[in-house]
This record gives structure tokens, sequence and C-alpha cells, in this order.
């Protein structure tokens, strides 16, 4: 309290109100007693009536303070009771759930549970309180005797797997009671980061899921059963035990062994000492390999051979494992499919015979013609020597009478005489050639040759012909050199440039050389008469000229079929294009010489021996069924299995149903509607990677070489070389 004041402020309102009251009784007092004179009693009145007011004042402010906490007194009551109501229409809400409920908060203590909460646990119900953690709650479950933990696990591997997916965000598993009794557990997270723990009882779902599924079973059994009657195929399906569990009636038939004798459980070891004594194994260790791969533990390839089933019957078997450990074995007839083979066989072998006594008698044809042809040649060249040494000397004689002759008309008809020698020695000398050329025994000396140089001598011996008919006679050239005969080459471009000067009336004749991938490409173009469409292919034969009115000292239209043996023999390709009345152009392709060294004569290594086809499995797309067997037939006689489809659609449900993926695929390349080869062969490495896959078809276009080269798939022509199928399968 200050020295000016009489009132402490720490005090409380009731306090300060006592002492003020006090004070105006003593100063009224005090006043009554002692009339003052001097005006000190006033003062001290109104010092007192002012003590009075703000006594009253506080009085108030008291009054409104304790006005206000009554008013939140009653509030916080009213908050109370509120909050006690919620409390219990929560709980006589989550009573009402006909789940077990829980409620965990984020500390994973359990906040509350409802009575069905543990219900089907009744020994360890009773410790579910509130401020049990989780990890309590877990072990408690794990421990109870009315859990039916899964066979080979323990309760603290439950609990720890229990506690592993509680770390999970969405929980759902169900648990198995005794009593055949099932309950859904499924936890929910909520917003503060508590769980929520619902359990639902699932029993009845379950009785009437393993019902439904027992149905579905039986049903699938049937639908099996009917299935396997249904099949040509024998076929006998056994456990991962080897016993017999599954049967149809084509295996009791195939197999002459009566039906009574099968029964679910009959041991495989069984029914193949029956076998052995009804069977002939082709191969005495296929017996040996059957017995061991049934008895063998783990995964097993497939496997296939064939058995005679008597004098006249031969059996296919083919053996499969299956995922759960067991296997099928299936056996089919075969007996029609062999006996064709064999009289294909037998075709082949005297169509063989047939096409080797031809081929021998068209070797001594050929034999005899290649005789003849160089009698020929050897005739053609004798005449045309003996006859060149007398045109020489005719033509020696003449020139000597020329310079003699003084009578023009005398001198003009010296000069054609002159003229028609020449002609004839000109004729000689390319019958000749042309003798060489179809003999073979022309001589062939390649070697760098200047293109441009060339052309340029050749240009300027014909202008002057040129000049004569008044053509224009170009010459576009370029400094290469090319690899090729001096000699032939010239004659060559020799022919061409004449034969464009001869039959050419009006306008011009180009000589042109140009670049074009990687090689030299000369042409001769002309603007004269052309050539007919019925006649370009002609034009290449001896003796045939477009026009015949040309005369003989003009040609005898051997030029051309000399450019074409020449530009064989030295195999420089060469094009024509032709049109009527606009003139023709020639095309030849020459080499560009190159100053690498030329490879030694490396000893090639022989080549690898191609893998056997035994047990290959070829996947084989015809959808011609006569071309099918046949192909299917030729390849079971080399030893593979054979997958036989008609279409893309039957190859991917086989494929499919078996499981298996083929090494190699054999697919024709026109399927029915728009389906191709080449499309299955894409699809099916989709599925099961890079597979070895080529293409058949009678298609011999370039678009689908391509397709086929882009698929990285060798394409076969129809009809099939028997050795060149078998090479492609056995390297593939």
């Amino acid at each position: 309290m200050t020295d000016d004041t009489l009132i402490d402020p720490q005090d409380s309102l009731e306090r300060q109100n006592q002492k003020l009251l006090k004070i105006v009784k003593t100063l009224m007092r005090r006043a009554e007693a002692s009339p003052d004179t001097t005006g000190v009693a006033y003062a001290q009145f109104e010092r007192a009536v002012k003590l009075e007011e703000d006594v009253q004042t506080r009085t108030r402010e008291l009054e409104h303070a304790l006005d206000l906490l009554n008013t939140s007194n009653a509030s916080l009551a009213q908050a109370n009771a509120e909050a006690e109501a919620a409390r219990a229409n929560l709980a006589n809400a989550i009573e009402t759930v006909q789940e077990g409920f829980a409620l965990f908060d984020a500390n994973e203590k359990l906040v509350l549970c409802n009575a069905r909460f543990g219900k089907h646990m009744r020994d360890i119900y009773p410790l579910f309180k509130p401020g049990l953690p989780f990890a309590n709650y877990v072990e408690i479950v794990s421990r109870s005797a009315y859990l039916a933990l899964p066979d080979g696990m323990s309760a603290a591997q439950w609990a720890e797997k229990r506690m592993l997916r509680h770390r999970e965000q969405h929980v759902v598993f169900n648990a198995r009671l005794i009593g055949d009794k099932w309950i859904q557990v499924s936890e929910h997270r909520t917003r503060d980061g508590g769980t929520v723990v619902l359990q639902t009882d699932v029993t009845d779902m379950m009785l009437i899921e393993r019902q439904e599924r027992e149905r579905l079973l039986d049903d699938q059994a049937r639908l099996i059963k009917a299935t396997l009657e249904h099949l040509d195929q024998g076929v006998g399906i056994f456990d991962r035990d080897a016993r017999l569990v599954g049967w149809n009636r084509r295996m009791g038939e195939l197999l002459s062994i009566p039906l009574r004798r099968f029964h679910l459980g009959l041991p495989f070891r069984t029914i193949f000492d029956q076998l052995s004594r009804k069977l002939a194994f082709l191969n005495a260790e296929d017996a040996d390999t059957l017995a061991n791969w049934a008895a063998h533990e783990g995964r097993r390839a497939p496997l296939s051979f064939e058995v005679d089933l008597g004098a006249d019957r031969i059996l296919a078997v083919f053996a499969q494992h299956m995922p759960d450990g067991g296997f099928v074995i299936s056996f089919s007839d075969i007996t029609t499919e062999r006996r064709a083979l064999r009289a294909i066989s037998e075709v082949n072998e005297t169509l063989e015979r047939h096409v080797q006594e031809r081929t021998l008698e068209l070797q001594d044809a050929l034999a005899e013609a290649e005789r003849a042809n160089t009698s020929k040649s050897r005739f053609v060249a004798a005449a045309s020597h003996d006859l060149l040494q007398p045109l020489s000397a005719a033509k020696l004689y003449m020139a000597s009478l020329e310079t003699d002759l003084e009578d023009p008309d005398q001198r003009e008809r010296m000069s054609k005489a002159a003229a028609a020698l020449q002609s004839a020695e000109h004729i000689i000398g390319t019958l000749l050639d042309i003798s060489r050329l179809d003999s073979g025994q022309a001589a062939v000396h390649l070697s760098p040759i200047p293109l441009g140089a060339l052309l340029g001598q050749l240009h300027d011996e014909f202008v002057p012909i040129a000049k004569d008919k008044n053509l224009r006679f170009d010459l576009r050239t370029t400094d290469v050199t090319v690899h090729s005969d001096a000699t032939f080459l010239r004659r060559i471009l020799q022919n061409l440039i004449a034969n464009a000067l001869r039959y050419t009336e009006q306008g011009r004749v180009l000589v042109a050389a140009r670049h074009r991938a990687g090689a030299i490409v000369v042409e001769v173009w002309d603007t004269g008469l052309g050539i007919p469409p019925e006649q370009q292919a002609k034009v290449f034969d001896e003796f045939h000229r477009v026009n015949a009115s040309v005369s003989p000292a003009e040609g005898l239209g051997l030029g051309l079929a000399i450019v074409e043996k020449a530009c064989h023999l030295l195999g420089h390709p060469m094009k024509m294009q032709s049109e009527p009345g606009r003139g023709t152009r020639f095309c030849i392709t020459l080499p560009v010489h190159t100053e690498t060294p030329a490879t030694t004569n490396a000893p090639q290594l022989a080549p690898e021996p191609t893998a056997p086809l035994a047990h290959r499995i070829v996947l084989v797309v015809e959808n011609d069924t006569e071309l099918r067997d046949a192909i299917t037939l030729t390849l079971e006689n080399w030893g593979a299995d054979v997958l036989a489809c008609g279409g893309d659609t039957e190859a991917l449900e086989l494929l499919r149903e078996i499981d298996i993926a083929p090494d190699i695929v054999l697919a024709d390349y026109q399927l029915d509607g728009t389906a191709t080869g080449t499309d299955l062969i894409a699809r099916l490495r989709k599925i099961y990677g890079p597979l070895p896959a080529c293409v058949i078809s009678a298609n011999r276009s370039n678009d689908l070489k391509l397709q086929c080269e882009a698929l990285n798939a060798p394409l076969l022509h129809k009809p099939l070389d028997l050795e060149q199928l078998r090479s492609l399968l056995t390297s593939s």
C-alpha cells in the first residue's frame, strides 16, 4: 500500500469494500462528535461521500464479475453434461455395430471397444481394457486358444506377421478360428493418427464360397472328363507322386488295355510294365528315358518318341510336365501318316531316279550341243580367217586400180565395190566376235581404263558421220577410271553409238557418263525412230533389224547382239528404254577402279555340322490343308515335333493352351482373310522372344522380300526346295 491511499489494490473487492465502509463510519462519527469551525469536517465529509461512491462502483463491478462467473459455471456444467451424453451415445452406437469395433489413439493405446470385439475369443476378451498397447493386443490374440494358426506357424511368428501388416496403410485379412469359423479383420486410419480395428464374422460367406468352389471343381472335372473322351488321342494324367488321376477311353483302345485295369491311384510303374510287354520301342533307350523321366522329381523337359504296337500300328508318345508337379502322357495313332510318308518317300525316290535319268540325258544333250557349238565356232573362226585373207588381197588390188582409173564413172563403181568389200570384212569380223563370245573362249583382260579419254576418241571418230547426217552429236563425260576390258568396252560403246547415229534421221545423239551409287553409268541417247514394244525383246537377237529397209551395207543386226553378250561376259548391267517416235536410251553400268589390294585366297573353313532336327518343335501355319499335311509329314520324317495349324488364331490359341514356345516357326505369307505370316511372326516374338522363323510363299515380289529382311525371317519360294528347307531348319 502506498502513502497517498488508504486502500491496497492487491486486496480483493470484498476486503476493499470493508475498509471503505469502516473509514466512512469513522469519519462520520468524528464529524458528528466535534464541530469543525475551520471547514475540515466538511472536507472530511466530502471525502467520505467520495469514498462511498467508490464503494458502490466497486460493489457493482464485483456483482458483475460474480454474474459472469456464474454464467461460465453454468455453461461448463452444460458442456460437461453434453459431453457425457455424447460419450454415452457413442458407446451406445458402437454397441449397436454388428462388427467388433476397437479404437486406438495416436499413441497405439486402446481407447474403447464394444462387446463384440473379441467375442470369438472369450479367453482373452476380459483383457481388452482402455490403455492396452496395440502390440500387447496382438500378442494376446496370438496366444488365444480360439485362434487356428496356419500349419507350421508359431504364435510368435503370427504376431510378427500381424505387426508387419499393421504398418501398412490399408489392412484387410481373414483369420481362421477353431470350429471352422472365420473373421475378417480390417484396419482404418483416423485423421489424428489413430487406428480403428473392425472384426466381421465371414463364416457363412466362406462356407458358401467353399461350396461354390467345390461345385465349380466338380463341373470342371466333368467338363475335363467329357473333353478327354472326345479326344482322338489317348491321355493319361498323373499327379506329383506318379499316380493315375485321370484318363480317357481312347487310351485303353490305343494300348489294348481293358479299362477295368485303370483306377485312381494306379502307379505309373504298373502301367509302364504293361506297356513294355505290348509296345516295341523304336529306340531301346526311349524305354529307360521314359521311366526315369516319370520318376524324376522337379521340372521335366517335354519328351516325345514313337513306338510300334504290333505289326501294323505306330503310336506317337508325348509326355509333358504340369505346374503342380504331375505330368500328362498322350498316345496318338500315326500309322496312316507314317504309311503316307513312306509312300511319299517312295514316290520321291522314283521321281529322283527319273530326274537323275533325265538329268543325265540333258547332260548328254548339252555336251552334244556344246560340241556342236564348238565345232561351229571353230568353223566360223576358220572360215572367217580364210575369207579375210582373199578380201584383204582384193582390197589391195582395187586400191591399186583406183589410181589408174581416170573415168569418173569407173572410179565411182570402183569406190562402191571397195565399200562393199569393207562391209563384208566388217560382217565377217562381227561374226567372229559373236562366235568367240558364244563359245566362252573370249579372252578378257580387266584393267583400269580412263573413261573420259575413251569416250573422247569415240566422239572424234563419229563426228564426221554425224555431220554428214546433219545431226547434233554431244558428249558429257567425267574424269574417272573404270575397271573393264578395254577392247570389249570400246566395241560395246562403238556399236551403241553407231546404232544411234544409224537410226536417227534428225535431232540429236547424246553420250553421257554419270556417277550413280558408287558406279559409273554410261548413257547413249538418240532422237531416232525408237523401238516398238513388241520388238524390244528381239533387238538383241542376231540378224534382227528394227528397220527392214536399211541396206545390208549399213549392218545386219549384229551390233546389239555383241553388246549384250559382251556386257554379260564382263558383268556390266545393261538397260534399254525406248518409245516409238521419240528415241531410245541405252545404259551401261561400269565399276569404278579402286586401288585396294586383291584379297588372298585364304582356305575356307568347313562349316560346322548342323544340329539334328530330333525333338525340335516346329510350328507350321499353312491354310492349305494338303500342303500343310505334306509339310508336317516331311518334318516329322526328319525327326521334328510339328504343331500344325491352319491360321494365326489357331496357332496362338494352341501355344497358349500347351504353354510351350516352338523352336522355329514356318508360316505361309498369305493366310485366310487379311492375316499374314509376317504379322503372326511379329506377334509370336512379342510373346515368346526372338523366335527363329521363316516365311514360305509363291509371291516373288520385291516388297515381300524387303518385309522378310526387315523381320529377319528367310523367305522360301513355293514349290519348296526340300534341301533348302532342311538346311534352314538345322541351322536356325
